[in-house]
């Protein structure tokens, strides 16, 4: 990623540098591989797949919380204030080594609402 002049700026200060611009994709760079996605220390970056199919696009995530989702789970779609946007099913979850305890989890959502789905609403964890 590199950063953009001008237009709305951020602070970031996760690796002791403060960052001020607001960053963007390098798209000639991007293999679309997702470890940025867990490796962001502010859980920032989404990626979204609008050509996942006719009617649904993808939505992959960080999540950090406990319980994770599962495959072909049916959960809640919510926007950046958590509010539900929309339903949604869960297509996979990866937590290799590389990516340092973050989950990434991949949802498969209506393509309309892909602009402001961000994440799921948090799973109640399971009593023992």
């Amino acid at each position: 990623m590199q950063s953009l002049r001008g237009g709305l700026q951020i602070s970031c200060d996760p690796c002791g540098e403060q960052i001020t611009a607001l960053l963007r994709l390098d798209e000639e760079a991007c293999t679309g591989c997702g470890l940025c996605v867990a490796a962001c220390p502010g859980l920032a970056i989404t990626i979204v797949d609008m050509a996942y199919s006719d009617t649904e696009a993808t939505v992959d995530f960080p999540f950090e919380y406990l319980r994770l989702p599962e495959a072909g789970m049916e959960v809640e779609a919510v926007n950046r204030k958590g509010e539900v946007v929309c339903a949604g099913h869960i297509v996979s979850v990866k937590k290799p080594a590389a990516y340092a305890n973050t989950a990434v989890v991949s949802m498969a959502i209506p393509k309309e609402a892909a602009d402001e789905v961000r994440s799921i609403k948090r799973l109640e964890r399971e009593v023992k």
